[in-house]
Protein backbone atom coordinates (compact mmCIF):
# COMPACT_ATOMS: atom_id res chain seq x y z
CA UNK A 1 0.00 0.00 0.00
CA UNK A 2 1.61 3.42 -1.49
CA UNK A 3 -0.60 6.03 -0.25
CA UNK A 4 1.47 8.76 0.72
CA UNK A 5 1.38 9.46 4.41
CA UNK A 6 0.58 13.35 5.42
CA UNK A 7 0.10 15.88 8.18
CA UNK A 8 -3.45 17.81 8.17
CA UNK A 9 -1.94 21.06 10.04
CA UNK A 10 -5.18 21.10 11.92
CA UNK A 11 -3.74 19.03 14.09
CA UNK A 12 -1.66 21.67 15.53
CA UNK A 13 -4.82 23.98 15.53
CA UNK A 14 -3.37 26.47 17.87
CA UNK A 15 -0.11 26.34 17.10
CA UNK A 16 2.26 27.82 14.55
CA UNK A 17 2.89 26.54 10.82
CA UNK A 18 6.55 26.31 12.23
CA UNK A 19 5.75 23.92 14.88
CA UNK A 20 3.49 21.79 12.20
CA UNK A 21 6.72 21.15 10.47
CA UNK A 22 8.71 20.63 13.23
CA UNK A 23 6.49 17.86 14.05
CA UNK A 24 6.35 15.96 10.88
CA UNK A 25 9.81 16.08 10.21
CA UNK A 26 10.15 14.49 13.44
CA UNK A 27 7.53 11.70 12.32
CA UNK A 28 9.24 11.34 9.30
CA UNK A 29 6.68 12.76 7.42
CA UNK A 30 7.34 14.22 4.24
CA UNK A 31 3.51 15.78 3.01
CA UNK A 32 1.16 17.84 4.39
CA UNK A 33 -2.16 18.98 4.01
CA UNK A 34 -2.36 22.82 5.19
CA UNK A 35 -4.96 24.56 7.00
CA UNK A 36 -6.48 27.73 5.89
CA UNK A 37 -9.90 27.66 7.79
CA UNK A 38 -11.08 31.74 8.12
CA UNK A 39 -11.64 31.95 11.81
CA UNK A 40 -9.88 28.30 12.75
CA UNK A 41 -6.90 27.34 12.10
CA UNK A 42 -4.99 29.49 9.46
CA UNK A 43 -1.56 28.21 8.72
CA UNK A 44 -2.74 29.90 5.16
CA UNK A 45 -4.44 33.25 4.59
CA UNK A 46 -6.07 34.04 1.09
CA UNK A 47 -4.54 37.38 1.98
CA UNK A 48 -1.12 36.44 2.03
CA UNK A 49 0.78 38.65 0.21
CA UNK A 50 2.96 37.09 -2.59
CA UNK A 51 6.39 37.58 -0.12
CA UNK A 52 4.68 35.60 2.59
CA UNK A 53 3.34 33.27 0.11
CA UNK A 54 7.12 33.00 -0.29
CA UNK A 55 8.18 32.41 2.82
CA UNK A 56 5.50 29.47 3.61
CA UNK A 57 6.39 27.88 0.45
CA UNK A 58 10.56 28.54 1.26
CA UNK A 59 9.57 26.89 4.98
CA UNK A 60 8.42 23.85 3.29
CA UNK A 61 11.12 23.43 1.06
CA UNK A 62 14.13 24.16 3.38
CA UNK A 63 12.15 20.85 5.66
CA UNK A 64 11.40 18.81 2.35
CA UNK A 65 7.75 18.83 2.81
CA UNK A 66 5.27 18.86 -0.36
CA UNK A 67 1.96 20.34 -0.10
CA UNK A 68 -1.11 17.96 -1.25
CA UNK A 69 -3.92 19.97 -0.68
CA UNK A 70 -5.24 22.66 1.36
CA UNK A 71 -8.31 22.53 4.06
CA UNK A 72 -10.36 25.68 2.90
CA UNK A 73 -13.47 25.28 4.43
CA UNK A 74 -16.46 28.06 4.45
CA UNK A 75 -19.98 27.80 4.59
CA UNK A 76 -20.55 27.81 0.72
CA UNK A 77 -24.62 28.42 1.16
CA UNK A 78 -23.85 31.83 1.68
CA UNK A 79 -22.63 34.30 -0.63
CA UNK A 80 -20.18 35.50 1.35
CA UNK A 81 -18.87 31.48 1.92
CA UNK A 82 -18.59 30.62 -1.57
CA UNK A 83 -15.99 34.16 -1.87
CA UNK A 84 -14.53 33.33 0.94
CA UNK A 85 -13.77 29.48 -0.84
CA UNK A 86 -13.02 31.13 -3.90
CA UNK A 87 -10.51 32.77 -2.77
CA UNK A 88 -8.94 29.78 -0.97
CA UNK A 89 -8.39 28.38 -4.57
CA UNK A 90 -6.96 31.65 -5.70
CA UNK A 91 -4.88 30.47 -2.77
CA UNK A 92 -4.42 26.72 -3.47
CA UNK A 93 -3.25 27.58 -7.09
CA UNK A 94 -0.43 29.72 -5.62
CA UNK A 95 0.71 26.90 -3.27
CA UNK A 96 0.87 24.44 -6.08
CA UNK A 97 -1.52 21.91 -4.06
CA UNK A 98 -3.76 19.96 -6.39
CA UNK A 99 -6.99 19.55 -3.80
CA UNK A 100 -9.07 22.22 -1.70
CA UNK A 101 -11.37 20.57 1.04
CA UNK A 102 -14.54 22.15 1.92
CA UNK A 103 -17.83 21.06 3.84
CA UNK A 104 -21.25 22.44 2.91
CA UNK A 105 -22.04 24.34 5.86
CA UNK A 106 -20.31 25.81 8.98
CA UNK A 107 -16.96 24.38 9.87
CA UNK A 108 -18.84 24.44 13.39
CA UNK A 109 -21.70 24.18 14.53
CA UNK A 110 -23.37 23.68 11.40
CA UNK A 111 -27.51 22.91 12.54
CA UNK A 112 -29.08 23.81 9.12
CA UNK A 113 -30.81 21.56 7.39
CA UNK A 114 -30.78 20.71 3.94
CA UNK A 115 -34.04 19.54 2.73
CA UNK A 116 -33.86 20.27 -1.13
CA UNK A 117 -30.33 19.91 -2.58
CA UNK A 118 -31.14 21.37 -5.89
CA UNK A 119 -29.96 24.74 -4.68
CA UNK A 120 -26.49 22.83 -3.29
CA UNK A 121 -25.55 21.21 -6.66
CA UNK A 122 -25.92 24.44 -8.88
CA UNK A 123 -23.40 25.97 -5.95
CA UNK A 124 -21.21 22.81 -6.38
CA UNK A 125 -21.66 23.14 -9.94
CA UNK A 126 -20.05 27.04 -10.20
CA UNK A 127 -17.66 25.80 -7.65
CA UNK A 128 -16.37 23.22 -9.50
CA UNK A 129 -16.17 25.31 -12.51
CA UNK A 130 -14.23 27.46 -11.24
CA UNK A 131 -11.75 25.08 -9.43
CA UNK A 132 -11.11 23.91 -12.91
CA UNK A 133 -9.89 27.05 -13.71
CA UNK A 134 -7.34 26.84 -11.60
CA UNK A 135 -6.57 22.75 -12.03
CA UNK A 136 -7.92 22.46 -8.69
CA UNK A 137 -10.15 19.40 -7.56
CA UNK A 138 -12.70 20.36 -4.61
CA UNK A 139 -12.91 17.57 -2.00
CA UNK A 140 -16.20 17.60 -0.39
CA UNK A 141 -15.56 16.51 3.77
CA UNK A 142 -17.77 13.85 5.28
CA UNK A 143 -19.14 16.92 7.95
CA UNK A 144 -21.94 18.70 9.05
CA UNK A 145 -25.40 18.07 9.72
CA UNK A 146 -26.24 17.15 6.35
CA UNK A 147 -23.25 14.81 4.90
CA UNK A 148 -21.71 13.07 7.46
CA UNK A 149 -21.34 9.96 5.29
CA UNK A 150 -19.20 9.35 2.14
CA UNK A 151 -22.57 7.69 0.58
CA UNK A 152 -24.54 10.92 1.24
CA UNK A 153 -21.98 12.84 -0.88
CA UNK A 154 -21.38 10.56 -3.77
CA UNK A 155 -24.77 10.45 -4.00
CA UNK A 156 -24.74 14.48 -4.50
CA UNK A 157 -21.29 14.78 -6.71
CA UNK A 158 -23.22 12.33 -8.69
CA UNK A 159 -25.81 15.15 -9.13
CA UNK A 160 -23.26 17.53 -10.24
CA UNK A 161 -21.77 15.86 -12.80
CA UNK A 162 -18.67 17.71 -12.40
CA UNK A 163 -15.35 15.62 -12.79
CA UNK A 164 -13.55 17.70 -10.61
CA UNK A 165 -15.81 17.29 -7.97
CA UNK A 166 -14.56 14.56 -5.22
CA UNK A 167 -14.64 13.33 -1.65
CA UNK A 168 -12.57 14.16 1.40
CA UNK A 169 -13.53 11.04 3.47
CA UNK A 170 -12.50 11.85 7.08
CA UNK A 171 -13.18 8.80 9.08
CA UNK A 172 -13.42 9.81 12.67
CA UNK A 173 -16.33 12.73 11.51
CA UNK A 174 -18.60 9.56 9.95
CA UNK A 175 -18.81 8.38 13.21
CA UNK A 176 -19.67 11.76 14.80
CA UNK A 177 -21.63 13.68 12.12
CA UNK A 178 -22.97 10.92 10.19
CA UNK A 179 -23.94 8.13 12.89
CA UNK A 180 -22.20 6.00 10.46
CA UNK A 181 -19.08 3.43 10.63
CA UNK A 182 -16.59 4.19 8.23
CA UNK A 183 -15.14 0.62 8.21
CA UNK A 184 -19.06 -0.11 6.64
CA UNK A 185 -19.67 3.11 4.87
CA UNK A 186 -16.41 3.62 2.86
CA UNK A 187 -16.39 0.36 1.00
CA UNK A 188 -19.59 2.08 -1.95
CA UNK A 189 -17.47 5.63 -2.42
CA UNK A 190 -14.19 4.73 -2.00
CA UNK A 191 -14.15 5.18 -5.45
CA UNK A 192 -14.94 8.61 -5.46
CA UNK A 193 -12.49 9.28 -2.71
CA UNK A 194 -9.48 12.03 -3.71
CA UNK A 195 -8.31 12.45 -0.22
CA UNK A 196 -8.62 10.89 3.21
CA UNK A 197 -8.20 12.49 6.39
CA UNK A 198 -7.37 9.37 8.73
CA UNK A 199 -9.03 10.50 11.92
CA UNK A 200 -9.75 7.92 14.83
CA UNK A 201 -12.48 8.15 17.24
CA UNK A 202 -12.75 6.68 21.07
CA UNK A 203 -15.66 7.47 23.58
CA UNK A 204 -19.68 7.65 22.54
CA UNK A 205 -20.24 8.77 19.09
CA UNK A 206 -20.85 11.99 20.04
CA UNK A 207 -18.30 12.49 21.83
CA UNK A 208 -15.53 15.26 20.71
CA UNK A 209 -12.77 12.29 21.19
CA UNK A 210 -10.15 12.35 18.41
CA UNK A 211 -7.08 10.16 19.46
CA UNK A 212 -3.91 9.27 17.97
CA UNK A 213 -4.39 6.73 15.63
CA UNK A 214 -4.53 3.14 16.79
CA UNK A 215 -5.62 4.52 20.59
CA UNK A 216 -9.28 4.73 19.18
CA UNK A 217 -12.11 2.00 17.54
CA UNK A 218 -11.65 2.44 14.00
CA UNK A 219 -10.73 -0.72 12.52
CA UNK A 220 -8.20 0.80 10.34
CA UNK A 221 -7.11 -2.36 8.60
CA UNK A 222 -10.20 -3.05 7.31
CA UNK A 223 -10.38 0.58 5.63
CA UNK A 224 -7.11 0.34 4.13
CA UNK A 225 -7.87 -3.25 3.00
CA UNK A 226 -11.31 -1.05 1.22
CA UNK A 227 -8.80 1.29 -0.02
CA UNK A 228 -6.67 -1.13 -2.01
CA UNK A 229 -9.77 -3.05 -3.41
CA UNK A 230 -10.80 0.02 -4.91
CA UNK A 231 -7.36 1.30 -6.21
CA UNK A 232 -7.94 4.48 -4.04
CA UNK A 233 -4.24 6.41 -3.99
CA UNK A 234 -5.89 9.22 -1.66
CA UNK A 235 -2.97 10.31 0.62
CA UNK A 236 -3.61 9.31 4.39
CA UNK A 237 -3.56 12.88 5.74
CA UNK A 238 -3.42 12.47 9.78
CA UNK A 239 -5.35 14.52 11.69
CA UNK A 240 -5.46 14.75 15.23
CA UNK A 241 -8.60 16.78 16.87
CA UNK A 242 -8.08 15.41 20.37
CA UNK A 243 -10.47 15.98 23.05
CA UNK A 244 -12.39 19.75 23.91
CA UNK A 245 -9.88 19.95 26.87
CA UNK A 246 -7.08 20.03 23.86
CA UNK A 247 -3.73 18.46 23.74
CA UNK A 248 -2.14 20.63 26.63
CA UNK A 249 0.97 21.13 25.05
CA UNK A 250 2.62 21.23 21.76
CA UNK A 251 4.85 18.46 22.98
CA UNK A 252 1.80 16.32 23.43
CA UNK A 253 0.50 17.63 19.99
CA UNK A 254 4.31 15.69 18.66
CA UNK A 255 4.44 12.77 20.73
CA UNK A 256 0.68 11.85 19.46
CA UNK A 257 1.79 12.69 15.59
CA UNK A 258 4.83 10.72 16.05
CA UNK A 259 2.86 7.42 17.86
CA UNK A 260 -0.10 7.90 14.97
CA UNK A 261 2.47 8.48 12.11
CA UNK A 262 4.32 4.76 13.13
CA UNK A 263 1.01 3.48 13.41
CA UNK A 264 -0.19 4.45 9.99
CA UNK A 265 3.11 2.84 8.63
CA UNK A 266 3.08 -0.37 10.53
CA UNK A 267 -1.33 -0.82 9.44
CA UNK A 268 0.35 -0.02 5.77
CA UNK A 269 2.82 -2.62 5.74
CA UNK A 270 0.69 -5.05 7.53
CA UNK A 271 -1.93 -4.88 4.52
CA UNK A 272 0.45 -5.08 2.04
CA UNK A 273 2.05 -8.44 3.33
Amino acid sequence: MDNAICLNSNTYHGYSLEEAVFGAQAAGIRFMEIAAVRGHTEHARSDMNDDEIAALLGLLAENEITLLGMCGHSNIVTEEGRAQFRENLALASKLGVSYVVTGTGETHDDDHVIEDDTELVEIFRGLAADAAEHGLTVAIETHGNNYGTGASIKSLIGKVGAENLRINYDTGNVIFYGDARPEEDLVDCASSVVALHLKDKAGLPKEWNFPAIGDGNIDFERIFRTLIAAGCMAPLSIEIEFTPDGPGSVEAVHDALARSAQKTRALQASVSA
